[in-house]
Formats: C-alpha cells, sequence, structure tokens
C-alpha cells in the first residue's frame, strides 16, 4: 500500500466517485469529500438537471463512509473558463468539449489548487483511467482496465503537474466489478444510474441549452454536390460535422439520408450531402491540430507513428505525428485509414499504445 495521504475526493453523486472513496478509505488514506458546484440551473431551462439531487446523494455517500463532506462553490470559475469557452465555441461554428476542459481547468485547475490551498496531498475522482508511476519519478495515464468505460481521452489536456496530483482509484475495475463493491459496502447510490449528460446541464439537449444563450441565426440547407437549397436552419450552432439525425431534411425515395457535411460563414449555408464514402468533406486523412498540450515530459518533437482516438469510445487508430517546426502546440496528423467526422473544436487525443500521452483541438 502507498503512503497514507490526505485525500479529497470530488463526489458527484454517482457510484463511481463513491467507490473511489470506498477504496481510499479502505486503503488507509485521510480521505474527505467535496461537491464541486459548477452551475446551477437558474435560468429555468427545460429538462433535467440534478445538481440538487447530487449533492443529496454525495452528502449521503460521505455519511455512510463517515468522512467529512463539503460543498465547494466554483460557479464563477465554471462559467468564465467552461461556459464562456463552449458558447464562444458554438458562435464561430466550432464543435467544443467542456468534458475536456472541465477537467482541465476546473477538476484538476482551479479545484486542485483549492485542495492545495486546504492541505490536501492529492485530489481523487471517479475517472476510469490509471495512473501509474515511471522509473524517473514521473507519472503516466493508461487506459482503464474497462475498455468499454475508459475515460482518458476526457483527461488528454491534463500536464504532468496535474497528473502529479491526481489519484484514479477505481481505473483498475470493471463497471460490473465496481458496481459490486457499491452494493457490498452498502452504499446508498450503488444502484443509481450513470449520468448521460454534458458535464454541467446534466440531461438537458445541448440544443435546448444553446438556445437560451445564442441567438438563432438561420441560413439555408444546401446540397453540397450541387448548391440545391433543400430547406432552412435555425443556425449553424445547432450542427456538427457527420451528424445525421435533427438536420430537418428527410431521405430520398431510396432511402438515402442526409448528413453535415460543413458549414459556411458567408451566407449562412448548412452544407449536407447523401451520407457514405463519397460525401464531400465527411471523410478525411489529414487534420492539423492547435493547443497540443501532452503530460509527458518528452513529448514528440519529430514525425513519427503514434496511434489517436478520434472521439470518446473510438478505439485507437493508427496515424501520423508531423509537429508544426514553427509552433510547438500545432501539428498535422495524418491517419492510415480515412476517419469520419472530424469536426473543428473537437479533441483529438494522443496515445503511444494504451498510455495517454496528451492531446489538441481540431482546427
Amino acid at each position: 500500500m502507498s503512503a497514507p495521504e490526505r485525500i479529497v475526493v470530488a463526489l458527484s453523486g454517482g457510484v463511481d466517485s463513491a467507490v473511489a472513496a470506498l477504496r481510499l478509505r479502505d486503503a488507509g488514506h485521510a480521505v474527505e469529500a467535496a461537491y464541486m458546484k459548477n452551475w446551477i440551473n437558474e435560468d429555468q431551462i427545460i429538462g433535467d438537471c440534478p445538481w440538487q439531487q447530487d449533492i443529496v446523494d454525495a452528502r449521503a455517500v460521505a455519511a455512510h463512509l463517515g468522512i467529512p463532506f463539503q460543498v465547494v462553490n466554483l460557479m464563477d470559475e465554471y462559467r468564465e473558463r467552461v461556459v464562456a469557452y463552449l458558447l464562444d465555441g458554438y458562435q464561430r461554428g466550432l464543435t467544443p468539449n467542456p468534458d475536456v476542459m472541465c477537467n482541465r481547468d476546473i477538476k484538476f485547475g482551479v479545484f486542485a489548487q483549492w485542495a492545495r490551498d486546504q492541505g490536501f496531498d492529492a485530489v481523487a475522482t471517479g475517472h476510469y483511467a490509471q495512473r501509474t508511476t515511471c522509473d524517473d519519478g514521473t507519472f503516466a495515464l493508461i487506459e482503464g482496465a474497462d475498455a468499454n468505460k475508459d475515460q482518458t481521452y476526457f483527461l488528454a489536456l491534463l500536464e504532468q503537474a496535474q497528473l502529479a496530483c491526481a489519484r484514479f482509484p477505481i481505473g483498475d475495475l470493471t463497471k460490473p466489478a465496481l458496481r459490486q463493491l457499491a452494493h457490498d459496502a452498502g452504499l446508498p447510490n450503488a444502484s443509481k444510474k450513470d449520468s448521460q449528460g454534458i458535464c454541467f446541464i446534466g440531461q438537458i439537449k445541448m440544443a435546448d441549452f444553446l438556445r437560451q444563450y445564442v441567438p438563432d441565426t438561420p441560413g439555408p440547407i444546401v446540397r453540397a454536390t450541387d448548391e440545391t437549397v433543400l430547406g432552412e436552419h435555425p443556425g449553424l450552432h445547432y450542427y456538427t460535422l457527420g451528424q445525421r439525425k435533427g438536420i430537418g431534411v428527410p431521405s430520398n425515395t431510396d432511402g438515402e439520408a442526409y448528413v453535415v457535411v460543413g458549414k459556411r460563414a458567408a451566407d449562412r449555408a448548412l452544407l449536407v450531402a447523401f451520407d457514405g464514402p463519397t460525401a464531400p468533406g465527411l471523410h478525411t486523412t489529414t487534420v492539423k491540430v492547435h493547443g497540443l498540450r501532452w503530460n509527458t515530459p518528452t513529448p514528440p518533437t519529430t514525425a513519427g507513428a503514434l496511434e489517436g482516438k478520434v472521439r470518446y469510445r473510438d478505439p485507437r487508430v493508427p496515424l501520423t505525428f508531423t509537429p508544426d517546426p514553427e509552433d510547438p502546440t500545432a501539428a498535422t496528423i495524418t491517419f492510415r485509414h480515412p476517419q469520419r467526422g472530424l469536426a473543428a473544436g473537437q479533441i483529438l487525443a494522443l496515445y503511444d499504445g494504451p498510455r495517454l500521452l496528451g492531446g489538441g483541438v481540431y482546427l
């Protein structure tokens, strides 16, 4: 067992972070729990935003485990660093990833700094990821043991200093094994369903959220292959590259469905085409990324073979990484096989086998 530490667990109200706290407590660490209050649905958006129940559940878990519990208010920082990033991205025609930025800037940023200020040695979360110590004393981030639940993709923009204070106590578990531990320990949320929503708006549909904050800017829906106008859309920010459902254009008589293949700012046109390998702009072999961040102390400086996850739950795919000689935070990515629907603003996570090295943002 590692030397006892004073660790604060970010209890979300879900079962994953609850078992993280359970395992750390049982391992002999001085464990406390905190719920990060990041967002309150003060605007009465239609939908289920269950933060109040999450606090109740988190408090119940802490009481059951006999560990101190508090609510940490990070709403201002969250609005400034994550919500503003999200809205700005959509307004600029991008497809942002607030979950990745929440991990980088809030959980292992603002919250981790709060934890250090309170005298904690580390911050633990319920991510399915494994942190290991290398021979040189640095830290590596390895995919979770449960391939279906691995969440290293969402940790792609963490750096080495953030890994130093991060703990992922459930990374070696499968979900069924974790559920069994929760039931065996009598945790009050052992049977609670997993959250499926965006990190801060719960089960609310993204379109409903955007409708409250981003003005509609209607434009034509245009077939990319011949410029035929097929209809009108309420705003480009409601759509992303590769989207099939909810476009508002029916399939043709042969059952071919349309897919979003691009956005044209000049006339606010939403470009669509029939889904398939020949849809213009839908599949790509070469992309550029920027905003690269690495958790390895020796990031690649020359062209070479790596693997990448182009989105969460996708398998790792082979690629060639070519650094930009003039910008160390940018690179050209060449995939061995064409990839579908790589939307600007989304995250590419870079790997060496199961080890996450870092990540960047699609241009």
